[in-house]
């Protein structure tokens, strides 16, 4: 008896009809109604990643359109002549060209040939051109005008993987179709219906691992399925079996990680990553799962995201178990960590070394987090209180310093202030962080009051000069000692000096001028406003200055804008002849008497 011989799952399980795709309902939706309606475009461009049903699709649209019972139905009846002939690949209604293959000028002249001749059986002929992007430019521009304007029985249906390489005026002329990867979900799904057909006890984890692995391509997911059951001796599939044989870490691995960095424990996560080198895996993708892991765990935090996390039931499960116990704080850091040791692990010398440094660093953010007063993993919560709430000061009595020898006599002022003592002045609140406006955001603790922050802000010594330069004022504005012009002078060009000194040029350049005295005002005239802007903030400093040398307080300073005459070019004939007659009134007469304009 002749064995029967093996069709793999891609070939055998390939859909005959648009309800059979897999997750591609949106493209499936719009070619029934298009079938339904006759609204049938001529040309087609089916473009999407690999396997996720381009060819499928394009070879069910061929069937269907030239199926002889099709009447009001949108699906292949496979009974009649051409559904026959098209199972068979027999069918002269449809032609496949593999532009790989076959990309130069006289492949396409070959096909706008065999368009010229009407169906013999049927009412469409669909030319069916995979991988169009091989295409060569010159190949492109001999199909411009067939693609455009095909005879009324001819459609043309392109199937890429790279879109972007297909020239514009190609896809100008195409009904553009864009398939989507297939879900997670549903290509499991898939999975578990040939399992049940086949015979097969397959465990739903085992198949959801087979559909991450194939990165939403179903061809991809059939071909590891049939790995997996070849690979099986009992007919069974098993998530274990199926870790094994594909080379996947498991998720264990970086839970068990994530528990050893809350825990703090850097011996260990090293033989963790020991086991996992050993075991044949990739450093460069051991860190990539782990950065992928820890924004799982930060997905978890909130339950809105939670359905961005695309794995089975008890893995999910195991994920909002673990993200309660890590902060986001603590979520992020490793994040960053991560992601600095995946872009710099190509640059390493030694890798491992460069991997170990960015676990120690993950398993020691538990205790920099507690230092700098965040959230930290772990720990009661009446302890994170006590740490993050501050001590309050205690009031101490003033009590005076003893001296040994006589001291200098000392103003009350200095010695017994009117004010809080220093050390109540800038209490904690004062330089605290502010609020988190969020209710789930922990207090942030007070940070305390550094003698660096003294100088800055001290309101005593504040109060004390304030004092000083008050008393100043009122005994020199009660003085009234005549001056010369001379001594107004010499005191003005003083302060000038030191201004000049100071290296406020600006100032200088406005003072150095000749102003005029008026009594005990002084008039001095400025250029535009900024000058007298600058002016106004200094005549505090010149009249204390000029009143403190001179010995009188009467002086005043009074500031003015300088009108500026600006002559102004004669431009038109009428200006330029007036300028000229002004100086010379004798060619006003010659032009009154000969009759003469000026704009001529």
């Amino acid at each position: 008896m002749e064995d029967k011989q093996f069709v793999v799952s891609a070939r055998k399980y390939r859909p005959v009809t648009f309800d059979s795709v897999v997750g591609q309902s949106h493209i499936t939706t719009t070619l029934k109604n298009a079938i339904r309606t006759n609204h049938l475009a001529q040309a087609f461009l089916f473009c999407g990643p690999r396997g996720v049903g381009k060819t499928t699709c394009a070879r069910i649209l061929a069937k269907t359109i030239n199926c002889l019972r099709l009447d009001n139905r949108v699906e292949p009846c496979g009974e009649c002549e051409n559904c026959v002939a098209f199972q068979n690949n027999a069918s002269l209604n449809v032609h496949e060209l593999d532009a790989a293959s076959n990309n130069s000028v006289e492949d396409i002249r070959n096909l706008i040939d065999q368009v010229r001749y009407p169906p013999q059986m049927g009412s469409k002929k669909v030319y069916i051109i995979d991988e169009v992007h091989m295409l060569s430019t010159s190949a492109f521009n001999a199909f411009l005008k067939t693609l455009e304007e095909p005879p009324s029985y001819a459609i043309f249906i392109l199937a890429t993987t790279e879109k972007h390489k297909i020239l514009p005026t190609i896809l100008s002329r195409c009904q553009i179709f864009d398939f989507n990867r297939i879900q997670i979900r549903d290509m499991a799904d898939h999975l578990a219906h040939i399992a049940d057909n086949e015979g097969i006890k397959a465990e739903y984890d085992a198949l959801e691992l087979i559909a991450q692995k194939a990165d939403g391509g179903l061809r991809d997911a059939l071909s590891m399925f049939d790995l997996n059951v070849t690979f099986s001796k009992d007919g069974q599939i098993h998530y274990h079996d199926v870790l094994s044989n594909l080379h996947i870490l498991d998720y264990d691995y970086y839970f068990r990680l994530t528990d050893a960095f809350l825990a703090e424990s850097v011996p260990q996560a090293w033989l963790l990553f020991d086991e996992i080198l050993r075991k044949g895996f990739d450093g460069h993708q051991f860190v990539v799962g782990l950065i992928e892991h820890f924004r799982n765990l930060m997905v978890c935090k909130d339950p809105a995201t939670v359905s961005l996390l695309q794995v089975s039931e008890s893995v999910q499960n195991r994920y909002l178990e673990q993200s309660a116990k890590a902060s986001l704080s603590f979520l992020l850091s490793a994040m960053s960590l991560g992601s600095q040791c995946d872009i710099t692990y190509k640059q390493a010398k030694q890798q491992r070394l460069h991997v170990e440094i960015t676990l120690s660093k993950m398993a020691h953010l538990p205790s920099v987090l507690n230092l700098a007063g965040l959230p930290v993993p772990t720990g009661t919560e009446a302890a994170e209180k006590k740490k993050l709430t501050p001590e309050p000061l205690a009031e101490k009595p003033v009590t005076p310093t003893p001296v040994a020898t006589p001291a200098p006599v000392v103003t009350p002022v200095v010695t017994t202030p009117p004010v809080t003592p220093a050390e109540a002045v800038i209490p904690p609140t004062v330089v605290a962080e502010p609020a988190v406006t969020a209710a789930s955001a922990p207090p942030r603790p007070a940070r305390p009051v550094t003698s660096r922050l003294k100088p800055i802000i001290d309101l005593n010594n504040f109060e004390e000069k304030s004092d000083v330069t008050t008393e100043q004022k009122e005994s020199i504005v009660r003085q009234n000692t005549p001056y010369t012009e001379e001594e107004l002078h010499k005191a003005w060009h003083e302060f000038v000096e030191i201004r000049r000194q100071g290296g406020s040029m600006s100032e200088v350049v406005m003072l150095d001028r000749v102003f005029t005295q008026d009594g005990n005002v002084i008039q001095l005239g400025v250029d535009n406003p900024v000058q007298l802007e600058l002016l106004n903030d200094l005549k505090s400093d010149l009249l204390m200055y000029l009143r403190q040398t001179l010995k009188n307080g009467q002086i005043q300073i009074h500031a003015f804008l300088m009108e500026q005459q600006t002559n102004r070019q004669p431009y038109t004939q009428a200006e330029k002849f007036n300028y000229l007659a002004d100086k010379n009134p004798a060619l006003l007469d010659l032009k009154n008497k000969l009759g003469l304009d000026f704009d001529w």
